[in-house]
């Protein structure tokens, strides 16, 4: 293996390319890749660190919107300037590749997307990136990354964007932290500097549960961080020091308001991985002459692009596409598919002002964070209850630049994420979406992936966890959606609950038809939402929309949706949601964790524990019949395409080696 250094010094030429993408320099290729392993008829892949330079147009329409772009330093072109972080996994032969270039949105710097795509176990950074089974590389597919969030410190397993700092610039923030322990004092780090050291300037309130007033107890107290006992400058304006009260429990929320300074211009991320995509798709070099990295026979070898996030990065997908940034600048199409995934109704907390993109809402943490306002499905409709017209679709139906979607949720999401809101408009009525759109529920699985293991216990949640992994289906999911780019054949239909086939209910146990299992409680709580107005502080929020749950069946497993082999031939109960354990904030949603109730061995110990699920024994004669039952569940997703016929013998092996407790 051979590394090659290069450090290209070119000077920015003062009339960027429409692209913006105006410098390009390899700092770094690995080649090959992966100690030398070999990929199929593609052969080996080699990795490019890159860093990219670019220069915004603030007075260019598509980038007007950005927040604060207009009170930043511009270079002698009138440009606002941010560098990104980039990897490029391609193969070293690229003429053996397939043409078809895969952005993964970073997940708070970090790459996860292989965990799906490739089963891959979670490892951090590329560096140590594990191809796992190299379903993306056998392919053919390039892999681009890239640094996107302005706040994520740089190092060795992140990826950043160094997007520019509005100076002498401040505003009111509000910080929440839950700390899953009882340290008492404890130490906060801040999400932007506070603009006074004076403690008298800011308010610290403490509340055990999301709905419950916020209190200052006498015994709560707060300074800024000594960052060392003696020296010039003692203090920090970036933590303070929670000293805290009794009688709250380890997931009390502490709500700091205080006045800060220097906001990141965050927005330009959008900017950046527009850029970047059409960069790679279309020029064959930047302004200073370096190349593409993709380029074959003089030509940049891309053909189609498809772009994935995953819950944060999710999010960021569907406001990536919202705010229009899937038009370049010379109005071509950016991304040909996008896959949001785990996002539910959501966007970002990213283009504002004083953002937190690592911020996402749930039913006791963040709750009130801005990013989750109307819009939430893709279609164009009125709100209800604002009265605005708008949709995830609006900007791109406007330029002709929409992509096919393929939108997919967890059970997780429709309890933390108000997935409902995706298919139903804001009165909780049904709605038809796009012809460009496909959603797709994985029935019964976790937000957070599992392991593919054994259910695990968390000293926070009252169930064990879910060790159920939608790799299968999503490899799956993302071969229907480049057929349905190159080739116009259609995907699966959409795999989501509704209210016409009664599949989608009100979040009540009884409703949803859960049974009552020993011991199992049924969450009295969900993360809803209100029309919400963020100009005051807190947030003063008004009427709710409607959010709904899919139904399970008797088993408590979700009906509608993808159903994993492991759910339609269970040998538990799946949920999407988990509770607070005692000292936890007890009965609320327990973070994004799902949970896994199994079943009893017996008939004669689930009869005497008045268990109402059939035991395994009731259900699988032997363990040859359970393995024969899951492989005839894992051909019919082949069948209607929602499984690759290669993954069939991943679950069939996956049975086998399980231990069911029956011979």
């Amino acid at each position: 293996m051979k590394k090659l250094l290069t450090g290209l010094a070119a000077a920015l030429i003062t009339m960027p390319t429409l692209a913006e993408l105006v410098r390009f320099e390899v700092v770094e290729i690995e080649s090959p890749a992966f100690d030398g392993r070999s990929f199929g008829s593609v052969g080996q892949y080699e990795m490019i660190t890159a860093r990219a330079t670019f220069a915004v147009d603030p007075e260019h329409a598509l980038n007007a919107g950005i927040v604060d772009i207009d009170l930043v330093p511009t270079n002698a072109s009138g440009r606002v300037e941010a560098i990104a972080d980039v990897a490029i996994l391609r193969p070293v032969d690229l003429s053996k590749g397939s043409g078809r270039l895969f952005y993964e949105v970073l997940n708070r710097g970090d790459k996860i997307s292989f965990i799906l795509m490739n089963d891959a176990p979670w490892v951090g950074y590329y560096h140590g990136l594990d191809v796992a089974n190299g379903h993306l590389m056998n392919e053919g597919y390039t892999v681009v990354w890239s640094g996107w969030q302005g706040d994520m410190p740089a190092g060795k397993n992140r990826m950043t964007l160094q997007a520019p700092v509005v100076e002498n610039v401040t505003g009111t923030v509000r910080d929440e932290f839950i700390f899953y322990h009882n340290y008492d004092p404890f130490v906060a780090t801040l999400s932007y500097p506070a603009a006074s050291l004076d403690t008298d300037k800011a308010t610290l309130t403490v509340r055990a549960r999301q709905t419950d007033p916020r209190v200052t107890p006498d015994d709560l107290t707060f300074e800024f961080f000594m960052a060392a006992r003696a020296g010039i400058e003692p203090y920090t304006n970036e933590q303070i020091v929670i000293h805290r009260p009794a009688g709250f429990d380890a997931n009390a929320i502490y709500e700091f308001t205080y006045e800060a300074r220097d906001p990141i211009v965050m927005g330009l991320a959008f900017a950046t991985v527009r850029d970047l995509i059409s960069f790679l798709r279309y020029e064959p070099e930047d302004d200073a002459g370096n190349a593409n990295p993709l380029l074959l026979d003089g030509k940049p070898a891309t053909q189609t692009t498809y772009g994935m996030g995953i819950s944060q990065s999710g999010r960021f997908v569907r406001d990536f596409l919202y705010q229009g940034f899937n038009e370049d600048e010379q109005g071509r199409m950016v991304f040909d598919g996008l896959m949001p995934d785990v996002a539910g109704s959501r966007k970002t907390w990213t283009n504002y002002r004083f953002a937190q993109p690592g911020r996402y809402s749930q039913e006791h943490e963040a709750h009130l964070q801005p990013g989750d306002q109307f819009p939430f499905t893709y279609g164009v409709m009125k709100d209800s209850l604002t009265g605005k017209t708008d949709g995830i679709l609006k900007r791109c139906l406007e330029s002709d630049t929409c992509p096919k979607v393929i939108h997919t949720d967890t059970a997780t999401e429709f309890w933390q994420a108000r997935a409902s809101l995706v298919v139903t408009d804001t009165t909780g009525k049904d709605i038809e979406l796009p012809h460009n759109v496909r959603a797709y529920l994985m029935a019964s699985t976790p937000h957070s992936e599992g392991f593919g293991g054994d259910p695990y216990p968390l000293e926070y949640c009252q169930n064990l966890g879910s060790p159920l992994q939608n790799g299968g289906p999503m490899r799956a999911l993302l071969h229907a959606l480049d057929l349905w780019v190159r080739e116009g054949v259609e995907p699966p239909d959409s795999e989501f609950p509704s209210h016409a086939d009664g599949t989608l209910v009100p979040p009540d146990q009884e409703s949803a038809g859960f049974p009552s299992i020993p011991g199992v409680s049924f969450p009295d709580v969900i993360n809803g939402l209100r029309a919400t107005d963020y100009s005051k502080f807190p947030p003063n929020e008004g009427s709710p929309y409607p959010v709904y749950v899919p139904k399970v069946d008797e088993d408590g497993n979700d009906i509608a949706g993808i159903r994993l082999p492991d759910v339609s031939v269970p040998l538990a109960t799946y949920m999407g949601w988990n509770l607070g354990s005692k000292g936890f904030a007890e009965g609320s949603l327990c973070s994004v964790i799902g949970s896994t109730i199994p079943f009893r061995v017996t008939k004669s110990d689930r009869q005497r524990l008045k268990d109402p699920r059939l035991s395994i024994e009731e259900r699988y004669a032997n363990h040859e019949a359970y393995v024969k039952q899951v492989e005839a569940a894992a051909k019919r997703l082949v069948e209607k395409r929602l499984l690759l016929e290669d993954d069939v013998k991943l679950y069939v092996e996956l049975a086998r080696k399980r231990d069911i407790g029956i011979e």
